[in-house]
């Protein structure tokens, strides 16, 4: 990774410099021609992983009022940069080119905390410089070799003379040696050779804001991705740059399940990376490997128990228990802040339930029998995990129908039941929403494989879904809204927040259907119609809590900002429930502030109200590109096209917004069972297959 401001110079400051494996490699790259820093001309990304800045240098003396020297560098995030000098004055220009380096060979994590150690002294080699301390080393080398190393200032000179057209360039290679020994094989980028897990579609449309996100979101993944040390054509994709680049399971899971449309690929890399790190008792293995207690963090390997540390719970466990008593089936996640108004939450609950969604998703649009029946038991242990959850003592479910007790939904599967009796905790209504999708879900893989367990899974949902509407409704003036959790029995937590867009989230069933949603129509209406007030539409999209909040923060990760995930969802599942009007406009706020980030949509940006003129405000602690957000970029385009595939029961259905919200859309390059799969969709919203497997049965809702 490199981190610079527009200028191109690295200054050593704030999160400046080269990084590897979550070291600072290079903090300071300072460039000076003839003694004058290039004044600045343009700064822009080429793609995720390259950049080019090019600056302007006047020759002393000279009366002409243009530059007649120009600085262009190119950089690459795996240290590599080529700067070339051009003269395209009349006259010939002498004088030095130097470039002072410096690094102190920090922790990422450090950076982010804002300390910063002083530089290392640099050592001369042979073509550059060297730093180094106990347990790494970093080195600088130029070619051509500097005329002049300045060991004690850290800095390269060359003597150039440029005659009138002329160019002149050289090449840095910034690159890192550690004798530090690990026990860990730490994942790598895609292999040179290995496919990219996910199609190129192309993307014609009447909104030209489309034909730019698209690709720019896809290069942004790709940048993302990540090998799995134990299978290396396993891919998924790190969480996000800078702070969060490794797996998260989570945020990989969700990048995933999005991009669907354009294979199954990333989402088997995905379900077996994380199927060999789903904790299943000492001594077992899963999918084909020892049983893994690690994970991917930002600058270092984050151990299992911090992994699967409960809320709450110091060292991941209390005392005296053993803090790998977890539920079997559980999926690594840390801590996610919750807001103002709840705790935080362990993000291995969302990655376990939607483990058995992703899968069951994957297995609708083609995934292969083998691979889901290879990944089946990874699923049913998951299952395993939500059971436990909410199972009493005898293992039995909850009786059907309403009841009084909170317990009788899901809180953090993480927790045993003597910690959830201890310290309970709120009952959110997004988890519940998750549950209930991943019950049902689960329900179809086990009834399709042969494996017991479906009619109860779905009779438990039912009664999920019938004590949710009448416990976690609020009736309020304005139609009402859900709950953000329950507290305890009759203790609903009043907060106004837009993890409500997960009711949205239905999942994709035979047949091209939904699945029912824990609301019924009414509740929907009045959900929909809160969504697309003011007061959580900020005009560039939606806002994570409601501005009538008194703790509502425009920038608060949970309290303000908007989050692209989340306003992606709302497009979808409002579209999807016939509220196209509201979806519409969060639709054309995003997109805005899509053009004002050229395309590549951070992970959220502050929640403040829309007003002419002004772009919307980046937040200053935003990975970009991040997994999520880039995955629900491409989702927000595609799900427009209303492909709802069911390749175990041969049919696709083909169900549009019928408002065409961008005009006319053509998705060339989408995959269907493996296979090329093209749509049109008019300007009046009517959708025409060009391009299908021969083995699928086309149809229309």
């Amino acid at each position: 990774m490199a981190a610079s401001g527009a200028d191109g110079q690295l200054r050593g400051q704030g999160l400046h410099g080269f990084y590897r494996s979550g070291i600072r490699v290079l903090a300071r790259m300072e460039l000076r021609l003839g003694g004058i820093e290039p004044l600045p001309l343009q700064g822009a990304l080429t793609s995720t992983a390259e950049a080019r800045f090019v600056g302007a240098v006047r020759i002393p003396g000279d009366p002409d009022p243009d530059p007649a020297l120009t600085v262009e560098r190119l950089r690459h995030a795996d240290g590599v940069e080529t700067i070339t000098v051009r003269n395209a004055g009349g006259r010939p220009a002498h004088l030095p080119l130097e470039i002072a380096l410096g690094t102190d060979l920090g922790l990422l994590a450090d950076t982010a905390a804002g300390r910063r150690l002083a530089d290392l002294p640099g050592q001369v080699q042979s073509a550059g410089l060297r730093w180094a301390r106990p347990g790494h080393s970093a080195t600088v080398a130029a070619r051509p070799s500097p005329h002049a190393v300045l060991a004690g200032a850290g800095v390269l000179r060359w003597d150039l003379e440029l005659q009138p057209g002329a160019r002149w360039s050289v090449e840095l290679r910034a690159e890192i040696e550690s004798s530090v020994p690990t026990a860990f094989r730490p994942p790598a980028g895609r292999a040179q050779g290995v496919p990219l897990p996910w199609s190129e579609p192309a993307v014609r449309c009447d909104d030209s804001r489309v034909e730019l996100l698209v690709p720019r979101s896809l290069d942004a993944l790709g940048g993302l991705l990540l090998a799995d040390a134990d299978r290396p054509t396993d891919l998924y994709v790190a969480s996000g740059v800078p702070w969060r680049f490794g797996l998260t399971a989570a945020e990989a899971l969700w990048a995933a399940r999005l991009l669907l449309p354009l294979g199954t690929r990333l989402a088997a890399g995905t379900l077996r990376s994380l199927a060999r790190r789903q904790h299943h008792g000492a001594g077992s293995t899963g999918l084909g490997g020892p049983a893994t207690r690690t994970t991917s963090g930002t600058a270092s390997t984050v151990s299992a128990p911090a992994a699967f540390a409960a809320p709450g719970a110091a060292g991941g466990s209390a005392a005296g228990q053993d803090p790998w008593a977890r539920p079997e089936g559980l999926l690594p996640g840390g801590l996610r802040h919750g807001g103002p108004e709840l705790p935080p939450s362990c993000t291995a609950t969302e990655a376990t339930l939607l483990f058995v969604t992703l899968l069951a998703e994957a297995w609708r649009w083609g995934l292969p029998e083998q691979e889901v029946a290879e990944l089946l038991p990874a699923a049913e242990r998951a299952l395993a995990a939500l059971r436990a959850n909410v199972s009493d003592d005898s293992g039995a479910f909850p009786a059907e129908g309403p009841s009084s007790s909170v317990t009788d939904f899901v809180t953090d599967l993480g927790r045993s039941a003597e910690e959830r009796a201890a310290r309970p905790l709120p009952a959110r209504c997004e988890v519940q929403a998750q549950a209930y999708r991943a019950a049902l879900h689960g329900a179809e893989l086990l009834d399709a494989f042969g494996r017991p367990g479906g009619a109860e899974w779905r009779v438990w949902a039912a009664g999920l879904r019938e004590r949710f509407r009448e416990q976690f409704w609020i009736d309020d003036l304005s139609g009402g809204r859900p709950a953000a959790a329950l507290a305890g029995p009759g203790r609903p937590v009043p907060a106004v927040a837009a993890s409500f867009v997960h009711l949205l989230d239905l999942g994709l069933s035979s047949d091209g259907a939904y699945h029912e949603g824990l609301l019924d129509r009414e509740q929907t209406r009045a959900l929909a119609q809160r969504l697309a007030a003011p007061e959580f539409d900020c005009g560039w999209g939606l806002r994570t809590l409601s501005t009538r909040s008194p703790r509502f923060n425009p920038l608060g990760h949970r309290s303000g900002a908007v989050r692209v995930h989340e306003t992606a969802l709302a497009v979808a599942g409002l579209s999807e429930a016939g509220f196209e009007r509201e979806s519409g406009a969060l639709l054309e706020g995003l997109l805005d502030a899509s053009t004002h980030f050229e395309g590549r949509l951070p992970e959220m940006y502050a929640g403040e109200q829309r007003v002419s003129g002004c772009p919307p405000v980046p937040h200053p602690a935003a990975c970009r590109p991040a997994a999520v957000s880039a995955a629900a970029a491409v989702h927000l385009v595609l799900t427009l096209a209303g492909v709802r595939p069911d390749v175990p029961a041969g049919r696709v259905v083909v169900r549009p917004a019928s408002t065409a919200p961008l005009g006319e859309l053509e998705l060339t390059g989408l995959r269907v069972a493996g296979e090329p799969f093209s749509v049109r969709v008019s300007r009046i919203g009517v959708a025409v297959v060009e391009e299908a497997p021969s083995a699928l049965q086309l149809g229309a809702r």
